[in-house]
């Protein structure tokens, strides 16, 4: 014979979840902090370490049944704000910038002072009040997080995260407060249990994550970027370089390497110190920066010798270069309080056809720069090697020609003439 069993529907004991609720909390704080200790570069973990054991702290005395010592009714959200106060410090922290102490306390501080208003101590006010603050909180750090959105690829995915578990947490028992009375009163706090423990572990995971994938970029900065200049070394450049080659490759569309020399380097070196060689290195770095643009790539070969490679024929690199060359001569003039008068000679050269290869564009610009060098320095040299523009009837493509009925070739020097002004050779001995 069948049993015939009579499922019950079953709630969820409050309790029981609150005190789950409180050790999930608790452990990922000292996990957090754990971490710092091992990590002590990574600050932001001592700060939302503390924060999460400040939000179980509030918990604790939130579901307290019987507390041995009476305390106001406000102060465990006012906890709440705190720990929303110091998570947003430690958002702060971690993208470099300084703590802010009193915005700790301000969120508690508004919380407790509203409070004294009867239309906001009960009811829906008082619940309305609480989610204000935290959706300020909410609001803030979300913005640290676009702030950085250039500086790191995690930054959008953990402001969504972030935000909306963060905000979640008091908006959901509003709603339930407001369109299902009934069903609040009886499990608003099984709800805030179970939104605790989900906003704890997740954004837990996201704070690790964030700081995993900064050490990451340190560690891959570290080995792509030249230390000096803030420039990619030569391999990353190079590899770089072979990527945008054949991206450009497939479509059809030209690359200009373009390489540069600080023109008498060695006499700067010589006659000021290596300090200031340093100094217009980094100044150089900083003006190629701002002259060029997001889809150019430029690096540090060595010494102070640059390369750069642009996603233009000769005519656009021409300008990107020459708005480089011009930019240079003004900022190298005193460098260090020192009148310098530094200057860069650029070779560049063109190509349409490239393979995964580019030592022989290099070898071309390489011999530009040469003949800039020879011809007096502070100018640029295009290209004078067969097959540089592999599709002359494409009147972009055919810088450095002119024609007068048939085809003639002319000197690049004459070409460049074209694109800048008349340089003069930099005043300085040797080099």
């Amino acid at each position: 014979m069948l049993a015939v069993v009579s499922l019950q529907p079953h709630t969820l004991d409050v309790q029981t979840l609150s005190f789950v609720a409180v050790c999930v909390v608790t452990l990922l704080g000292l996990c957090l902090i754990f971490a710092w200790l091992q990590q002590r570069d990574a600050r932001a973990l001592a700060w939302w370490g503390t924060a999460y054991l400040v939000g179980a702290t509030s918990m604790v005395l939130w579901s307290a049944p019987n507390p041995a010592v009476a305390l106001p009714n406000e102060l465990p959200a006012a906890l709440i704000f705190v720990a929303c106060g110091m998570i947003w410090n430690g958002v702060r922290l971690f993208h470099g910038r300084p703590i802010l102490p009193m915005i700790i306390f301000a969120g508690a501080f508004a919380w407790l002072v509203f409070c004294q208003i009867p239309a906001l101590s009960t009811g829906i006010g008082h619940l309305a009040l609480g989610a204000s603050v935290v959706g300020v909180y909410t609001f803030f750090i979300a913005f640290e997080f676009w702030r950085e959105r250039r500086h790191a690829l995690y930054s959008w995915p953990v402001a969504i995260v972030v935000s909306v578990l963060h905000a979640g947490i008091f908006v959901i028992p509003i709603t339930l407060r407001t369109f299902l009375p009934v069903l609040f009163a009886d499990n608003w706090l099984t709800v805030f249990a179970l939104e605790s423990i989900i906003y704890a572990v997740g954004t837990g995971f996201v704070m690790l994550l964030m700081v995993k994938d900064h050490h990451v970029h340190i560690y891959r900065k570290a080995a792509t970027v030249d230390s000096l200049t803030g420039l990619l070394n030569r391999g990353a450049f190079m590899e770089s370089a072979i990527k945008m080659c054949d991206i450009y490759r497939k479509r059809g569309k030209p690359v200009t390497l373009m390489m540069f020399d600080l023109d008498h380097f060695k006499s700067i070196n010589d006659r000021f110190g290596h300090a200031t060689g340093d100094s217009v290195l980094r100044m150089f770095a900083t003006v190629a920066r701002s002259s060029m643009r997001a889809s150019d790539v430029i690096g540090r070969l060595g010494g102070e010798e640059f390369a750069a490679i642009v996603p233009e024929p000769m005519t656009g690199a021409l300008v990107v270069a020459e708005r480089l060359r011009k930019a240079f001569q003004t900022a190298g003039a005193t460098v260090d309080t020192h009148a310098i008068g530094a200057t860069v000679s650029i070779g560049a050269a063109t190509s349409y056809e490239l393979t995964t290869n580019i030592d022989g564009l290099l070898v071309r610009a390489d011999a530009a720069l040469y003949r800039a060098k020879r011809g007096g320095r502070n100018r640029i040299q295009t290209d004078q090697g067969a097959g540089s523009e592999k599709q002359p009837n494409n009147p972009v493509a055919a810088a450095g020609r002119v024609s007068t009925g048939k085809h003639r070739r002319v000197s690049p020097r004459k070409s460049v003439a074209r694109h800048s002004d008349n340089a003069v050779p930099a005043a300085l001995p040797g080099g």
